[in-house]
């Protein structure tokens, strides 16, 4: 689970770090955790960050890894990326 975490952090795109605050990280963040998003939703509405096939079936894997664990998994996920935004923004 914690490889899953930092694979998607690496394959976010760098634009929250131009100046434009951390907006778009957090909710890609949140997408990705909340259980009641369903994986069809979570690939539409970030389709403006997959560049390709590939990339959609790789969310796609990744989403439902998540949806695929209990809540006390993912609080703790959204504790700790909570955590990790933080530090991040600063």
């Amino acid at each position: 689970m914690k490889l899953v975490v930092v694979l998607m952090l690496s394959a976010l795109p760098l634009s929250c770090y131009a100046g434009s605050g951390c907006e778009l990280l957090e909710e890609v963040i949140y997408k990705t955790i909340d259980p009641t998003e369903s994986t069809t939703q979570y690939i539409d509405d970030l389709q403006p960050l997959i560049p390709g096939e590939v990339t959609e079936k790789a969310l796609t894997n990744l989403k439902q890894c998540f949806l695929d664990q209990d809540q006390e998994t993912l609080n703790l996920v959204s504790e700790m990326m909570v955590m990790a935004v933080t530090s991040s923004c600063s």
